[in-house]
């Protein structure tokens, strides 16, 4: 079988996806339908915004479908129409089985973990907030349970010490997009092999990667140093940890923390303390040492350096993060 001849309906919403997308297209496989979430409000006039992947689609001239429920009879009756080979899902939603058993050649995910490894929905997030010094992006076939399906295919990558969940995002997705064509391809020339996935590393624990809250981005002074700027660097740059200044005579206010160092140093200090020349350094003790604030947001501001920030903010004696 050749490429032009398998009809291929890709899904997926952010541009993590349209980089998949985009590699499908520019290379020639027949896309004959993309499903993305409807437009959502987005900016201070709340206008519809069309996702990334709607984006690309409509430039390239592709069919393009936004069910609100998966479910639905009429998007169900529209999806079987376009009569599709294969389904490619890519940072998508949940689907129902009457979705991914549609096609004869089956439906496969890409996901950016190393499955089994943090299956759910922030797998670059936790990957960088545990510390892990790899990860990877894996391609499988979908089943009942989310992220459980036989693995067609992985790639590794290391997350170095300098890597935040932007820079870790991008390289995934380029690395997401190469296996994505990769898998089809095996598909086509019948050379798939799959592997269950509790048949790699059985008896090793299993991390999951749940959605983030605001909540879970809040930091904990009380924590190891280097467990805080794992936490800072796996929500940088969006949607950022963050912390709560307390100041003497002053409400609290929430701040941003986009870029730390670490240092491991006994102290004596409570955590949080607020330890700083209001000059040039930014440091709050953590449990093992401290935490150096080297980016952060104000509400209503826009991200600094500390040293801008000491400009036109001193900290008094009493200052401290909680």
């Amino acid at each position: 079988m050749d490429k032009k001849d398998l009809k291929i309906v890709f899904m997926g919403t952010p541009e993590f996806a349209a980089t998949s997308l985009r590699a499908l297209v520019e290379g020639g496989y027949d896309i004959v339908g993309v499903v993305t979430m409807p437009d959502k409000p987005a900016g201070r006039g709340h206008k519809l915004q069309a996702s990334p992947v709607k984006q690309y689609a409509l430039e390239q001239g592709l069919p393009v479908m936004q069910p609100e429920k998966l479910k639905d009879p009429a998007f169900v009756s529209a999806l079987r129409s376009l009569k599709a080979d294969l389904q490619i899902v890519v940072a998508f939603r949940m689907l129902p089985e009457v979705v991914w058993s549609m096609p004869p050649r089956g439906t496969f995910n890409l996901h950016a973990s190393l499955l089994p490894q943090y299956r759910g929905a922030a797998p670059i997030n936790w990957a960088i907030i545990n510390g892990e010094t790899r990860t990877g992006i894996t391609t499988f076939f979908l089943k009942h349970e989310i992220d459980t399906g036989e693995i067609i295919d992985q790639v590794e990558t290391p997350i170095l010490d300098t890597d935040n969940f932007e820079t870790v995002y991008d390289r995934l997705a380029e690395l997401g997009a190469r296996l994505v064509t990769k898998t089809v391809d095996a598909i086509i020339d019948g050379t798939v092999k799959t592997v269950p996935q509790d048949e790699i590393a059985p008896g090793t624990e299993l991390l999951p990667a749940p959605k983030i809250f605001k909540e879970t981005c809040r930091i904990d002074w009380t924590m190891p140093a280097k467990r805080i700027h794992d936490l800072v660097r796996g929500l940088s740059p969006s949607p950022a940890a963050w912390t709560e200044l307390h100041e003497e005579g002053k409400d609290p206010v929430q701040v941003k923390v986009a870029q730390t160092t670490f240092e491991l140093s006994e102290h004596g200090l409570p955590c949080g303390t607020i330890v700083t020349d209001n000059k040039h350094h930014l440091k709050v003790a953590a449990a093992d040492g401290y935490v150096e604030l080297l980016t952060i947001q104000f509400p209503g501001k826009k991200r600094m350096k500390a040293e801008e920030v000491l400009c036109g903010h001193k900290f008094d004696s009493q200052a401290r993060f909680v």
